[in-house]
């Protein structure tokens, strides 16, 4: 199959960084439309409307996070039967995960959009901005289906070894939204709400790349006949996805707590946090990349039955996304008040505190960076070999320690206390993921019987 990459032969090192390296270009512009998009409200219509933005920053990754664990999940039994050689079986998974993606996501467009009024309040949103956070989440919350079709897509790509087709999808998606963008809010003036838009929009365009190479793929082509439900299968991707969703749901639960206390210190912090956690997407995406390679990687090894390869490839990727963060993180600790900069406008003094606070929190994300690429890393693999309940489970931890510490140190230390939450939810994941790696690494099947 064309694109397509057997991850079962050869040294673990070339095959993760040939099959990371396009998905961490793909986030390239995924996050320079991120950027883009920040820098266009931030710029054009003031630090009010970046804080409106930042305020329901992790609601909106709430949604985004429940759709993609869905997604993973479904990819899991993929990647297995691909590594097996059984065609059949991956026709049959693909066919059930599109039908449940698309009854999840209708769910979840009913359940977005009501629970939008609810959730400012519970925010503690302040009221300046609280019409232009509702007028987001409004927009965004109307596209789970294109946000569910775009996922399990490239996870489909990925679960196939071929990490280009999502790249290419990300590359017209990325200069589709910076165009929408600079179009809706500086020509057409719609505000916040065309910055949403043109989200979507761009997500649409990636949608219909992949269904367009999706067809050319004779072995996955869409046939009505293979989207019929295999309930024993259903179940099982239920299985392996409800788990990652509800590990994404609980991790954005701790952030919007987190930003619940951060919305307590005033516009110029919260526009402040928002500019670097925008930032936080570039500290973020090589790990993410690796992450997906690995899941790719040890599903793809374990229907091979070559479960050796799979602790051997668990090493070598935690040496490359050790190097890897620390480079990135020298970068962010020399350049990070002149990319933070690029977000911020309004008057001296409130861009001045605005970005004392932005940079206090990079830097301090950039100094611990290690540990949150060694958690994609693990966390990865276990999913690969099936096991979403840890994973799961090390969401819950970094929730607790990313409330408990959040509410401890901002009362101690004011708003600062807030960033060190974000670096010790990490390290309380590593704690429960690094066990769980070593126990279920023992547990493997021998060589060839998986």
């Amino acid at each position: 199959m064309t694109g397509t990459k057997n991850m079962t032969e050869g040294r673990p090192a070339p095959l993760i960084l040939s099959f990371a390296l396009p998905l961490m270009a793909g986030s390239v512009f995924q996050q320079l439309y991120t950027v883009v998009d920040t820098m266009v409200v931030g710029r054009f219509l003031g630090v009010d409307a970046l804080a409106s933005l930042g305020a329901v920053d992790w609601l909106n990754w709430m949604m985004l996070g429940v759709i993609e664990g869905l997604t993973q999940g479904f990819a899991i039994p993929m990647a297995q039967a691909f590594g097996a050689r059984d065609m059949p079986r991956l026709r049959r998974a693909a066919g059930s995960a599109a039908m449940l993606s698309l009854a999840l996501a209708l769910a979840l467009t009913g359940l977005g959009q009501a629970g939008i009024a609810p959730a400012l309040e519970l925010l503690h949103v302040p009221a300046e901005i609280r019409p232009g956070s509702a007028l987001y989440l409004r927009v965004m919350f109307s596209g789970p289906i294109i946000v569910a079709a775009y996922n399990l897509l490239a996870c489909v790509f990925r679960a196939l070894g071929d990490s280009g087709t999502p790249l290419r999808a990300m590359v017209a998606a990325s200069l589709a939204n910076i165009a929408l963008d600079l179009l809706f809010v500086t020509v057409f003036r719609w505000g916040i709400g065309g910055a949403a838009a043109a989200t979507l929009i761009a997500q649409a365009l990636s949608c219909l790349y992949c269904l367009a190479k999706l067809r050319k793929l004779e072995s996955l082509r869409p046939d009505i006949r293979g989207l019929r439900p295999d309930r024993a299968l259903c179940r099982r991707l239920l299985a392996l996805g409800s788990p990652m969703a509800l590990q994404n749901c609980v991790i954005a639960l701790g952030g919007m707590i987190l930003t619940a206390i951060v919305d307590r210190f005033g516009v110029p912090f919260i526009a402040g946090y928002t500019a670097a956690n925008k930032l936080f997407g570039v500290l973020e995406m090589a790990a993410v990349s690796y992450g997906y390679a690995m899941i790719t990687y040890v599903g793809q090894n374990l229907g091979a039955g070559r479960t050796r390869r799979i602790r051997r490839g668990v090493g070598t990727a935690l040496v490359i996304s050790l190097a890897t963060s620390l480079l990135i993180a020298a970068v962010m600790l020399l350049g990070g008040r002149a990319f933070l900069g690029g977000f911020l406008s309004g008057g001296p003094e409130e861009r001045a505190l605005a970005l004392d606070a932005g940079y206090d929190y990079l830097a301090l994300m950039s100094v611990c960076l290690p540990a949150l690429y060694a958690l994609h890393v693990i966390r990865s693999s276990l999913q690969g070999m099936g096991n979403t309940v840890m994973p799961m489970v090390s969401g819950v931890m970094e929730f607790c320690m990313r409330t408990g510490v959040a509410l401890i140190l901002s009362r101690a230390i004011g708003g600062p206390g807030v960033f060190y939450a974000e670096v010790a939810s990490w390290m309380g994941a590593d704690a429960v993921l690094a066990a769980s790696y070593l126990v279920c690494a023992k547990r493997l099947p021998p060589e060839g019987q998986a």
